[in-house]
């Protein structure tokens, strides 16, 4: 039903270019408050899929543990 209604909302509200200014707004509030619960994990903890030791991408980095 909540998605139903953002939809009928979101709809009727570009219409007009002040319902636009509108949804622009909320949707730059919602992005910056998405991007702070994400910083909030640490960006530290992540790690590159891949480690570029080898000199050819068959080369296996285990052997140098």
């Amino acid at each position: 039903m909540k998605r139903i209604l953002q939809l009928v909302m979101t709809r009727w509200l570009a219409r007009t270019p002040i319902g636009m200014v509108i949804l622009g707004i909320g949707w730059w509030f919602t992005r910056r408050r998405r991007g702070a619960a994400a910083g909030d994990r640490g960006k530290g903890s992540r790690r590159p899929g891949r480690e570029g030791r080898g000199s050819y991408a068959g080369s296996s980095s285990r052997a140098r543990r």
